[in-house]
């Protein structure tokens, strides 16, 4: 017991020699001043995420740091059909658009397995598919009236309107009718997320 406390004894006094002077570098504190710099760096710098990234992704930013964002061909509810890859030929919705990496999401189309771990005692594991990502480059915009896939072309109308129309067909996609229906479907689903 006594060999214990004067161990005990030793280490207190050998931890209070140890003690930083208030003149070396770690005791001293830092300035708000040097601090302000830095913390308004850090937060012009900041990158607002718009789709969860694997690991080894990287967005590219701009010098301004905001994402670079890619234009694409299609938009959410356009008909597309799939030019390459091992779901060629097959038709779909366009459901989803990934601006950052040019991909986006078809209904119906390149389905992955995913395996979901239960999530309360008791219930099991689940096997589920989900559409996986295709880059924008594999599909092409598809017309239903005449079972024709066609390139994109931009024309402006009489009223000055600019719309997309397809160059095989001289279909105008960019329709009242259609962006009544996107709107709605947009509505829908906010609602649904407001509920939930």
């Amino acid at each position: 017991m006594a060999a214990a406390t004067s161990a005990m004894a030793a280490l207190q006094s050998s931890m209070t020699s140890l003690s930083l002077s208030s003149n070396s570098f770690f005791g001293q504190r830092l300035s708000p001043i040097s601090l302000s710099p830095l913390l308004s760096k850090s937060v012009e710098k900041q990158c607002p995420i718009v789709m969860k990234l694997k690991r080894w992704e990287r967005k590219k930013c701009k010098p301004n740091s905001l994402p670079l964002l890619h234009k694409m061909h299609v938009k959410v509810g356009d008909t597309v059909k799939v030019i390459s890859g091992h779901e060629k030929g097959k038709v779909g919705e366009i459901s989803q658009l990934f601006k950052h990496n040019s991909t986006v999401i078809v209904k119906e189309i390149n389905l992955k397995t995913k395996h979901v771990k239960s999530k309360e005692e008791g219930e099991p594991g689940q096997i589920i598919k989900i559409e996986g990502p295709i880059h924008s480059s594999n599909v092409m915009l598809y017309s239903k009236e005449q079972n024709v896939a066609s390139r994109v072309g931009h024309k402006v109308l009489d009223n000055g309107k600019r719309v997309r129309y397809l160059i095989k067909t001289g279909e105008i996609i960019d329709s009242a009718e259609n962006w009544k229906k996107l709107t709605e479907d947009d509505k829908k689903t906010e609602e649904v997320a407001v509920s939930a």
